[in-house]
């Protein structure tokens, strides 16, 4: 508790530093996440673009106020730079290729010179807002939740997720494992192995709560004793058993990895956008569309979503005041059922939404394709005209395919015909499943003053920066 509360403190005293630094400067950090393959990367590297060119950006009330956009050194010097630089080559190289996604936390900054509007416009020049982007992986906030579980009871659930998911990889490591047995480093090192492949496996299958989320993106705690434990059944745990030294380091790692990265990154957000792969979902089944609903739910409850008074504002507290869910991938269908994606990814996150609705934050919900990868046609099939995209088929080892027209099915008038099954349990869709296909990005050619082709990236800069503008 002592611990906690000079970690309040201390954090106080830095966001009151930074908010003498706002009034001549203003800041706004922004927090990128989701869950694996949603787009982080894509997103910020097409957003950043976009404002340094905003040819493509119609939609950002702001772009017109700018009078120019540059990266500058980041304010914090212990966290990798975003490689923006490198992650743009790879999406307008000749032959182009999706960059590498978000494996640990990273930041950019990049200032934006804004002309005043309204009765100032005429007063006063312009100034310099800096937009500070933190970029973060998803499956490390799931984390957040062991915050009030013991190893035990993290340990039953954990134990039950597998085996529901029949990643079955780890009950044959685990078998004959006696709990109470001296530590031996290697059978922990082989159990700990053992345990992150087969979250892997129920990841692949479509399970997003899968903690802890350093095991799956480690960063640069791999190897280390921290990462270095599993869930075992309950039982005694003697001084020195593996048990009790697997307890240890659970709780290790709630001190040190779990806190921290919500004291250093969470507490200093002033908005988010939350992307989700929907459509991922929708192709891996109902159990992967309710696992995501569920996750996102849990998730919200550590943004601390909510408005400040003045007086908060003025000391420099920090809260979440815009939260974005953006669906990505719209560009795998064709625009005239965007708005049923959109449709369904406000219901799944409805539950999420409400919660921060009532703290007081604004939320949003749409669908968006941050670097659009298809076009549109319209194709004659026995009878009628299909709406389809067409592009370049993405190779399971992530290279460019051969090209192709994809009609994936028409998506859900109503959210409830997809979610009703996802919550009682359904294996499978009555109707079939959905033909959902992986594209590579394609050949761009930018003309001066354009930043890379998108869908709806300008609405969703136009929420989360536009009045900070």
């Amino acid at each position: 508790m002592i611990g906690r509360f000079a970690d309040a403190v201390t954090r106080g005293i830095g966001d009151v530093t930074a908010s003498v630094t706002d009034v001549f400067d203003p800041t706004l950090r922004l927090g990128v996440t989701g869950l694996s393959r949603a787009g982080k990367t894509v997103f910020i590297t097409s957003l950043v673009a976009n404002l340094i060119d905003r040819g493509r950006m119609p939609g950002f009330s702001a772009g017109d106020r700018i009078e120019t956009a540059f990266l500058q050194p980041q304010p914090d010097d212990t966290v990798p730079r975003f490689d923006y630089e490198g992650h743009l080559a790879a999406l307008t190289a000749r032959d182009p290729h999706w960059p590498e996604g978000t494996r640990a936390v990273s930041e950019l900054r990049l200032s934006l010179k804004v002309r005043p509007a309204g009765l100032l416009a005429g007063v006063r020049g312009a100034r310099t807002v800096h937009l500070d982007i933190v970029d973060y992986p998803g499956e490390w906030l799931l984390d957040l939740g062991l915050m009030d579980k013991t190893y035990a009871e993290w340990s039953v659930r954990a134990l039950a997720r597998l085996e529901s998911w029949r990643a079955e990889g780890y009950a044959a490591e685990m078998a004959g494992v006696d709990g109470t047995a001296k530590l031996d480093e290697p059978r922990a090192q082989a159990l700990a192995r053992a345990y992150t492949a087969a979250l892997q496996t129920a990841r692949t299958a479509g399970a997003y709560d899968l903690t802890p989320g350093r095991f799956l993106l480690p960063g640069d705690l791999e190897g280390s004793p921290v990462l270095t434990f599993a869930p075992l059944p309950e039982g005694p745990a003697p001084r020195g058993s593996l048990r009790r030294e697997m307890e240890r380091r659970f709780e290790a790692y709630k001190a040190q990895v779990v806190r921290p990265f919500f004291r250093d990154h969470f507490a200093r957000l002033d908005r988010q956008i939350v992307l989700l792969d929907v459509l991922g979902a929708l192709r891996r089944g109902p159990r992967a569309l309710e696992e995501m609903r569920a996750a996102m739910a849990d998730i919200l409850t550590a943004f601390r979503p909510g408005a400040l008074g003045w007086l908060m504002q003025l000391l420099g507290a920090r809260r979440v005041d815009r939260l974005l869910f953006a669906a990505t991938k719209a560009d795998h269908l064709h625009h005239t059922q965007h708005a049923r994606l959109t449709a369904l990814t406000e219901a799944l996150v409805r539950e999420a939404r409400s919660r921060a609705d009532f703290a007081g934050a604004q939320t949003k919900a749409l669908s968006m394709a941050a670097l659009r990868a298809t076009v549109e046609e319209m194709r004659h099939h026995d009878g009628e005209e299909l709406p389809v995209v067409r592009g370049r088929l993405l190779t399971p080892d992530g290279a460019a395919g051969r090209a192709a027209a994809l009609y994936p099915g028409e998506m859900p008038a109503d959210p409830s015909h997809v979610l009703g099954p996802a919550r009682d349990g359904a294996r499978a869709w009555l109707d079939g499943d959905y033909d959902l296909m992986e594209f590579a990005p394609a050949p761009l050619t930018l003309r001066p003053g354009e930043g890379p082709p998108h869908i709806r990236l300008d609405r969703a800069a136009e929420f989360l920066l536009a009045d900070r503008l």
